[in-house]
């Protein structure tokens, strides 16, 4: 089968593509011929060994499959690597079957990056009706679904921020009340304008360094700020815990494995939302570029250069 296999940790150069053996579904495991690869952010991390789970070589990265089961069924899954292929095992357990008239490329966009949206917004930042949410990387898969799913879920105001016009464009047509942008030279002022001179009760970062730094001075009393990933690749300035009584601010943290942790289905419950959502027509996922699998290392270049716009997929036939 054609993949894309790492020998060795770096850059978007360490893809590769190759022919490898099918794989082997353990007892608890099936075989999914995969239609689409799911490409996260998060991806990048695991190919230079940066990612909060220790990766080994060789190595097929991927975290998210679509495509039909042995019996016919479309499903989309998450894996623990290997989704970068033409086909990958599956766990029953973390596999949903997708509805009619919905798409492949839309559900992968609703598994990792809908449920981490959602997940930040219900678990995390716990965001009641009437707050105030800011969403960094607005225009990305997690921000333009956590900017419509913050309104839905009733957000007072949500304040979307992007890199460029276009992205910031996008976030306001899918909902968000204002934009930012992302180069503002002070993101403490900058939130707290866009809130009309008030504090913002809740922010979801994915950035890292100085804009996490200055969001977290944007809070107001009781503020939350979910921390998810750090795309800039800067470390922010070590939280004091003192600092944090002066506005009664929260920072939490989110990995998306440890919703399976929790209770109950968490991430299943986010998933059927979601999908009745879109078959509603009240959640749109916004979804980017499908890249020939033989060009993931393009599609990690554009996502590192922040070049691109809602979910990627990779096209394991090309």
């Amino acid at each position: 089968m054609r993949a894309i296999q790492i020998t060795e940790f770096g850059g978007p150069e360490v893809l590769v593509p190759t022919e490898l053996p099918d794989p082997e579904p353990g007892p608890d495991g099936f075989l999914v011929e995969v239609s689409r690869s799911g490409v996260n952010y998060a991806d990048t991390h695991q190919a230079e060994n940066s990612y909060l789970a220790a990766a080994s070589l060789p190595m097929v990265p991927g975290a998210e499959i679509a495509g039909r089961a042995a019996d016919g069924r479309r499903v989309v899954g998450m894996v623990s690597g290997g989704g970068y292929a033409q086909r990958a095992v599956a766990d029953p357990g973390m596999t949903f079957e997708i509805p009619e008239g919905v798409s492949d490329e839309a559900a992968l966009a609703l598994l990792v990056q809908g449920a981490t949206a959602w997940v930040l917004l219900r678990k995390n930042v716990r965001m009641e009706a009437g707050e105030s949410v800011a969403v960094h990387a607005a225009a990305g898969g997690v921000g333009t679904l956590a900017v419509q799913l913050a309104k839905a879920f009733g957000a007072g105001r949500v304040i979307a921020v992007a890199s460029s016009a276009a992205k910031r464009d996008l976030a306001l047509e899918l909902g968000a009340d204002t934009a930012v942008d992302s180069a503002a030279p002070d993101m403490t002022a900058a939130l707290i304008e866009a809130n009309g001179g008030r504090r913002v009760d809740a922010v979801l970062d994915m950035v890292g360094g100085r804009v996490t730094d200055e969001s977290l001075r944007s809070l107001a009393p009781f503020g939350r700020l979910a921390f998810y990933g750090m795309a800039s690749r800067e470390q922010p300035s070590p939280v004091k815990l003192p600092s944090l009584m002066r506005f009664s601010t929260t920072v939490s943290g989110m990995w998306l494995p440890h919703a399976r942790t929790l209770p109950g289905d968490v991430v299943g419950d986010a998933m059927a939302e979601m999908f009745a959502m879109v078959a509603q027509g009240r959640l749109r996922p916004v979804l980017g570029e499908t890249y020939p699998l033989s060009e993931a290392r393009r599609a990690h270049e554009d996502l590192r250069a922040r070049a691109t716009i809602g979910k990627l997929t990779l096209d394991p036939s090309k």
